[in-house]
C-alpha cells in the first residue's frame, strides 16, 4: 500500500522585527486537513511538523536552515513507487540576486528559515536540488508555499499561464508592479533605517521582476493547456519528476498574513484548504481556479500553479 508522508513548516519569527501572526496556525490547519480529509497519519514516522514555538528550540523541529534541509531530505528519499508526499511552508519569502543570469528580474526567490539573519535565506535553486532532484520519479509530491515571491520558489520547469499572452491579468499585474515601487518609496517616510533599506530592496526587486518579465512573457510558448516553460539554466524539464506546486502569489507579489474568523492565518493556506474541504474531488486546474476566486474577493495576490512536466492539468488532484 502506498505510503503518505508530509512535512509542514510554519514560522512566525517570534520577537523579531519581521514577526508574523498566522503561519503556525496555517500548519495546524493543514495538518488537520491532511489527517481528517486525506488519510495522512499524524505519527512522527509519517508527518514532521516544524515551527518556531519555544518548545522546539534546540530540537530537530525548530526550523533553522540546517533542520529544514534535513527534514526535506527525510521527505524525499527512500520512497517507493506510488508514495504520496506533501510539503508546505508558511513564513517569509524573499529574493536574492541571481548568479546564473536565467531570471528576467536578476533575482531568485527564497524562503527564510528562522535563523536567516545568521545563516542566510534558502534559494530556489537550492530548494529544487534538495526537494525535486532526489525524488523517486514514480512518487507524487504536492507543494504549498504561502509566502511572498513564491511563484518560482522551487524552480519547477513549467508554470500555468491562463491566457494566450501568458499573463494572469495584465492590468492587475501592472498595478501590482507600480504598487511595489510606491511601497518601497513609502518605507522611508518617517525616518531611515537599515531594515527599511532591506525591505525596499525586496520590494523594488519584485517590481523589477514584473517590468522585465513583460518583455519575456509576450514571447512565451504557451501550450493548449496554458503551460509555459520556465527558462532555467539547469534544464530541470529533463528530470521528469511528478511534482505539483501551488504558491501564494507570483514572483513579483506579496502574500497576505491576515485574520479569518478571528484567527491569524495565511490567506493562501486558508483558501486552499477551504476549497478542498468544500469540493474534495477536483482537478489541479480546478483547485487553482477556485483558490484564486476565493482570494480575489479580498486580496490582490494571484496564486500560481507550476509542475515538473507538461502534465494534464485536468487530472484529479492526488493527495
Amino acid at each position: 500500500m502506498p505510503r503518505k508522508k508530509a512535512l509542514l513548516i510554519g514560522i512566525n519569527y517570534f520577537g523579531t522585527d519581521h514577526e508574523l501572526n498566522g503561519c503556525i496556525n496555517d500548519f495546524e490547519n493543514i495538518r488537520n486537513f491532511l489527517v481528517e480529509e486525506r488519510g495522512f497519519s499524524p505519527s512522527s514516522h509519517d508527518m514532521v511538523m516544524m515551527s518556531d514555538i519555544p518548545e522546539n528550540q534546540g530540537t530537530p523541529f525548530y526550523p533553522t536552515a540546517a533542520n529544514i534541509m534535513a527534514a526535506i531530505n527525510w521527505l524525499v528519499i527512500r520512497n517507493q513507487p506510488g508514495d504520496i508526499l506533501w510539503l508546505s511552508y508558511s513564513g517569509h519569502g524573499g529574493q536574492v540576486r541571481n548568479s546564473d543570469g536565467d531570471r528576467p528580474s536578476g533575482f531568485d526567490d527564497t524562503i527564510c528559515p528562522v535563523d536567516f539573519y545568521e545563516n542566510g535565506q534558502i534559494t530556489s535553486e537550492i530548494l529544487h536540488r534538495a526537494i525535486v532532484s532526489p525524488m523517486n520519479p514514480e512518487c507524487r509530491l504536492t507543494i504549498l508555499f504561502d509566502c511572498c515571491h513564491s511563484g518560482s520558489a522551487c524552480e519547477l520547469p513549467f508554470v500555468y499561464r491562463p491566457d494566450e499572452e501568458g499573463n494572469v491579468n495584465m492590468v492587475d499585474t501592472i498595478k501590482q508592479g507600480i504598487g511595489l515601487i510606491r511601497a518601497a518609496e513609502g518605507l522611508f517616510e518617517g525616518g531611515f533605517s537599515m531594515s527599511k533599506v532591506d525591505d525596499a530592496k525586496m520590494l523594488l526587486g519584485g517590481a523589477t521582476d514584473f517590468f522585465n518579465g513583460l518583455h519575456h512573457r509576450r514571447n512565451e510558448d504557451v501550450d493548449e493547456d496554458g503551460l509555459a516553460a520556465e527558462n532555467f539554466e539547469e534544464h530541470w524539464e529533463t528530470e521528469g519528476k511528478d511534482v505539483w506546486m501551488f504558491s501564494g502569489c507570483a514572483d513579483n507579489q506579496t502574500s497576505a498574513d491576515t485574520s479569518i474568523a478571528g484567527a491569524p492565518t495565511g490567506a493562501m493556506s486558508w483558501a486552499f484548504v477551504r476549497t478542498l474541504r468544500e469540493y474534495p474531488e477536483q482537478s489541479y486546474i480546478n483547485v487553482l481556479q477556485n483558490t484564486r476566486e476565493e482570494l480575489a474577493q479580498k486580496y490582490s495576490q494571484i496564486p500560481q500553479l507550476s509542475c515538473g512536466g507538461r502534465y494534464d492539468l485536468d487530472q484529479a488532484l492526488i493527495l
